[in-house]
């Protein structure tokens, strides 16, 4: 028996070492840990919020975005004149969106961005943001990019009594023709969460929701080859495309500003023409809407 006993101790003793070796816990043998550590070093300097961006109302993109009982297609489906997903597919067009602008930090980035690219996008600008950065919101409209409205506080709609989110729309519409000269048309709720009575109230404004059918999926913090394989891998003519030129707390989107000229470029090798929202679906805009570049 003593040689099983002794068999048995040595056993022991080289699992509790390789136990130790294994210690998530110990930073100097887990190079992940400190990874993580310096990566949210770097968000955190990252923070639109240190510049005094006023925060999404309803969190995060990944804190919301959750299954809901009525889809965007089933919305679409339902409205397709009013809750659109895409534009045409007869014509070799497609249109970058960018939501949750305008800040100091990432928006004046994708801004630059497409003005080396040369092409304009639509903005879905939240009202509370455009009014702490009113600079800014004032060259996306000098730039000739096209203004949609997000929203004043970015909350999650559906949740909201009526008085609210329609307040939520028409101080937004206020902010916005201050800047353009007339009142935006196009309409994309916050993390694409409504509902039918909230879409009713809106075509009664004659408003067009607008959703998308290319997810870059950027508010999840990715790299340049990774949004770029999200938007190229599932473009079709009229696609509508979902980027972020502004996020939440901590949400690191140069990964999105990187991307632009790559997928333009690509694009347009291939003869994929850049429009905006309302060209891509044909709505009218006011005669001076988008021209003034400054408040009125």
């Amino acid at each position: 028996m003593k040689p099983f006993r002794t068999l048995a101790a040595c056993l022991l003793a080289i699992t509790l070492c390789q136990g130790c070796g294994q210690n998530p816990g110990n930073s100097n043998n887990n190079p992940e840990a400190k990874s993580q550590k310096i990566s949210q070093a770097d968000l955190t300097n990252l923070n639109p919020r240190l510049g005094g961006t006023p925060e999404l109302q309803a969190g995060a993109e990944g804190n919301v975005r959750k299954p809901h009982p009525m889809s965007l297609a089933d919305l679409h489906k339902k409205y397709p004149t009013y809750y659109v997903l895409n534009g045409p597919r007869s014509k070799r067009q497609v249109a970058l969106t960018f939501d949750d602008a305008p800040d100091n930090v990432f928006t004046p980035q994708v801004l630059d961005a497409l003005k080396a690219a040369g092409v304009k996008a639509t903005f879905f600008v939240i009202g509370n943001r455009a009014e702490a950065h009113p600079d800014i919101m004032a060259r996306i409209v000098r730039e000739g990019h096209v203004v949609g409205n997000h929203s004043y506080s970015h909350p999650n709609l559906p949740k909201l009594a009526d008085p609210r989110f329609r307040e939520e729309v028409t101080r937004t519409d206020r902010i916005i023709r201050s800047y353009t000269g007339s009142t935006p048309t196009l309409f994309r709720p916050p993390y694409g969460n409504t509902d039918e009575n909230q879409i009713l109230w809106l075509t009664s404004l004659g408003k067009r929701i607008v959703g998308w059918n290319v997810d870059s999926l950027d508010w999840k913090g990715l790299d340049a080859d990774q949004v770029s394989t999200n938007i190229l891998g599932h473009i079709l003519p009229g696609s509508i495309i979902l980027q972020h030129a502004a996020g939440g707390e901590g949400e690191d989107l140069s990964g999105t500003v990187a991307a632009i000229p790559r997928i333009v470029k690509s694009l347009k090798k291939d003869g994929v023409e850049f429009v905006t929202v309302d060209t891509l679906l044909n709505v009218k805009r006011d005669k001076e809407s988008n021209r003034t570049g400054s408040k009125q």
